[in-house]
């Protein structure tokens, strides 16, 4: 059976003010393996042993294996003909390294990727810039398995997040010194904590993303050449109201701007 690239996404339908909005809640996050997936493909000891990881155990080159294969059968259900450990190299884009799920070895169709290649994998590192860590000739770099981040199929490639170091352990993405404030952040938290309660074993910062964004109508865009070029504002005048009111704090919304929102979620 030949798969789609891109499944059909099952949607449903919310009356909202009379009108049908279309909803693709069903197909959000169905090609992401993580929650009830992992419960699927995983046995209760293996997902039992991914919680000890967070606590700080180890992952066994056993659970390693049980993970690989679990992601393997998930991905290729789905259409997925390749995997990658997808990591955030210094360059400030993504970068992956695209191998087969499978191989042909002596006749026979054999899996590629094993536990072993899903911990850690050795992309050429000379390719990326290492902030003076390291001379180019020095080109060994290792990409692993962050299973903080859950899998996911992009198009028809499994797609691993990982981190990025040197053969000395130095930094060359930009995740890896996030994990590690993560990970400085719970020992020092750990500390606090037991002055209250003895009984904390971890300690996980949290992140509040909030995004800004400033809609301007089409026939005024069009009469600013510093927006089209370069996507911004290079010059203009004081707004007219500033913020020294708070008066358009939790205001109603204009029903032009209104009316973008639900053209964009439908």
């Amino acid at each position: 059976m030949v798969l789609p690239l891109y499944p059909k996404m099952s949607t449903k339908t919310l009356q909202v003010n009379g009108q049908s909005v279309r909803l693709a809640a069903s197909a959000f996050g169905e090609r992401v393996f993580h929650g009830e997936v992992m419960r699927q493909y995983l046995s209760e000891s293996a997902l039992e042993a991914l919680a000890r990881w967070e606590k700080g155990e180890p992952i066994s080159l056993e659970l390693a294996d049980e993970v690989a294969n679990a992601l393997r059968q998930w991905a290729t259900e789905r259409g997925a003909t390749h995997y990658t450990h997808w990591f955030h190299p210094l360059t400030g884009l993504t970068a992956e390294k695209h191998e087969n799920l499978y191989e042909v070895m002596g006749g026979k169709v054999l899996s590629a990727l094993n536990g072993s290649e899903l911990l850690q994998q050795e992309p050429d590192a000379s390719s990326f810039p290492s902030g003076g860590l390291r001379s180019t000739f020095e080109a060994r770099g290792y990409t692993a398995w962050d299973p903080t981040s859950p899998p996911f199929i992009y198009g028809r490639t499994l797609c691993i997040p990982s981190v990025y170091v040197s053969y000395n352990g130095q930094a060359l993405d930009y995740k890896t010194p996030l994990l590690r404030s993560i990970e400085a952040l719970n020992q020092a938290g750990k500390k606090v904590a037991a002055l209250f309660y003895r009984g904390v074993q971890r300690v996980f910062p949290t992140l509040g993303i909030e995004q800004e964004f400033f809609l301007v109508a089409e026939e005024l865009y069009a009469r600013r050449l510093d927006l089209m070029l370069t996507g911004r504002t290079l010059i203009g005048a004081p707004s007219p109201r500033g913020q020294q009111m708070e008066d358009h704090y939790f205001g109603s919304i204009p029903e032009r701007v209104l009316a973008f929102f639900e053209e964009l979620e439908a």
